[in-house]
């Protein structure tokens, strides 16, 4: 007889898998006119549908459709054009934010076949936005547009630099049976610009490709399901930018918009600058684009022709000039007074500002023998000198091009002044989880520039519901002055929802906490929170 032993059998009951947040690699199309409702289809990774939407700007209003992935967004009236960000969520989490463009002019999809010549989407050349891609390897897309001797066509497109396409895009404007008459690779940065005068009446193709951001060794038309652009298409006013870019705060200034086919209606606007949070965007209804004017501190000046080596302008520090090399060849000189032991920092913008000025700043004494001269800075186009006079004296500083080029577009921003000290606040991430109940340790890197030793008070921006955060107090010395920890503590009834973090100094200087975002040069000011449940407790039963 086969004896039987009692059997006790342990069944761990595991907590079930937790759910993925959402994910979101672009949306397409990637923007709108403003007044308009936009169906969009929105790629990546949705385990739970619907979710819901949010955006930086109140004018965005998402909701989802009744097919996974598909969205529509409806776009105010007066919804401030330009690059906004906007995210997908639920109660798992969120996902990164994408660009999303909210426009002035009329839009349309691009439609394919449009490879050949003959098959070009006919577009109206007055003014329209396309939302396209290169979908696949070798993808060339064509727009057939009518144009009267003389007039001047803009064709601009938008891809790797503001909406993250992985493309280094290519235009071409070509006679209607396809003979290449202007070809543009770079304007801002990878993406390319034309301004085209039509020799004659007749049809133009409009035509673009693109080649991979990332250079491999294959040469050929590239594309891709990410390769998405927006071209802008119009023989209306379009603004190349504001001149002056900046404007001192607490003024009231005039400042003129360059660029091409602008009607005087539209060419000067005054602008009220209250405080130099943040830039202010100029659009109008005759333009097809808006410009940012930035708003300083220092007290800001103009370049005045004559003003080259022969009639230096004098120059005040601190201050903020703006200032254009035209014609070419010319070299703008500024005169100022510099002491022993007062160092000064000079700055150049331009490139950085999507100009094609390749500044040369040049230092140099009132006899005109050169002290330092620099091209580029370590990063990027725009050059910047740290200079400290050996005695105090009359000084030059110059601007010129690196190739003799100028015209209205080589416009540049100069600053002068002593190193100012200054401090920003960065974050690790962008996505943030908190347990109620269970504090949440929030780490704000602290970077201080030119020596600056103040302490920063740091705490959330704006009240959240269902959460608390004790300011803390980055100080002058010890670890806490290159970074903080805020420890947030949320309660059951939080939602999910933007969070902003501030530095106030004692000096009344107001800093966001800005977090990277991959693939994007520009960061993002609101994290993401999410509070989240702790999982259930493993159970066990005999």
């Amino acid at each position: 007889m086969r004896s039987t032993f009692p059997v006790i059998a342990f069944l761990v009951l595991a907590p079930p898998a937790l759910a993925k947040a959402p994910t979101l690699e672009h949306l397409f199309p990637a923007g709108g006119s403003r007044g308009s409702t936009v169906e969009v289809s929105a790629a990546g990774q949705f385990e739970r549908w619907p979710v819901r939407g949010w955006a930086s700007i109140p004018g965005i209003s998402i909701r989802p459709g009744g097919e996974k992935g598909k969205l529509s967004i409806a776009l105010a009236a007066d919804a401030p054009p330009g690059v906004h960000w906007v995210r997908m969520f639920d109660d798992e989490g969120a996902t990164a934010p994408r660009p999303f463009v909210v426009g002035t002019l009329p839009e349309v999809v691009e439609v394919e076949p449009n490879d050949a010549p003959a098959q070009a989407q006919e577009v109206e050349a007055s003014g329209v936005v396309v939302n396209g891609r290169f979908g696949k390897n070798g993808d060339v897309d064509g727009f057939r547009v009518a144009l009267k001797k003389g007039q001047t066509l803009v064709a601009s497109m938008e891809a790797n630099r503001r909406l993250g396409s992985p493309m280094d895009g290519v235009l071409q404007v070509a006679s209607s049976a396809g003979f290449v008459l202007s070809q543009v690779d770079d304007e801002h940065d990878r993406d390319p610009q034309i301004a085209f005068e039509a020799p004659s009446d007749g049809d133009y193709i409009v035509r673009g490709f693109a080649f991979p951001f990332v250079q491999e060794s294959s040469i050929r038309f590239a594309g891709a399901a990410t390769y998405i652009y927006r071209l802008t298409l119009t023989t209306g006013g379009f603004a190349d930018h504001a001149y002056p870019f900046a404007v001192p705060a607490g003024t009231s200034t005039e400042v003129e918009l360059i660029g091409w086919n602008i009607p005087e209606a539209a060419r000067r606007r005054t602008i009220e600058a209250t405080d130099v949070d943040g830039p202010i965007s100029l659009d109008h209804p005759l333009l097809a684009n808006p410009v940012e004017v930035r708003v300083v501190e220092e007290p800001s000046a103009v370049e005045v022709e004559p003003n080259g080596r022969a009639h230096p302008q004098r120059l005040s520090t601190p201050t903020v000039v703006g200032g254009r090399i035209d014609p070419p060849g010319d070299v703008d000189v500024f005169e100022f007074a510099g002491k022993k032991g007062e160092p000064l920092v000079f700055k150049v913008e331009s490139r950085s500002l999507g100009q094609p000025l390749d500044a040369v700043l040049r230092v140099g004494d009132a006899s005109g023998s050169t002290i330092v001269e620099v091209d580029d800075a370590r990063k990027g186009f725009d050059p910047e000198v740290r200079f400290n006079p050996p005695a105090d004296g009359t000084y030059r500083v110059s601007v010129r091009d690196l190739n003799g080029q100028g015209g209205p577009r080589y416009a540049y921003l100069l600053s002068a002044g002593r190193p100012r000290p200054d401090f920003s606040l960065t974050l690790k991430s962008d996505q943030l989880a908190i347990t109620p109940g269970k504090p949440l340790e929030v780490v704000v890197a602290v970077e201080r520039s030119e020596g600056y030793a103040e302490p920063i008070e740091i705490g959330l921006a704006e009240h959240f519901d269902g959460v608390i955060a004790p300011a803390v107090t980055s100080g002058r010395t010890g670890p806490s002055a290159a970074s903080v920890t805020l420890r947030l503590t949320a309660c059951d009834c939080a939602r999910p929802g933007p969070i902003r973090i501030v530095g106030t100094s004692a000096d009344g200087r107001r800093k966001w906490a800005t977090a990277p975002v991959a693939g994007f040069a520009t960061p993002i000011d609101r994290a993401w929170l999410t509070p989240t449940k702790a999982p259930a407790p493993k159970t066990e039963a005999k």
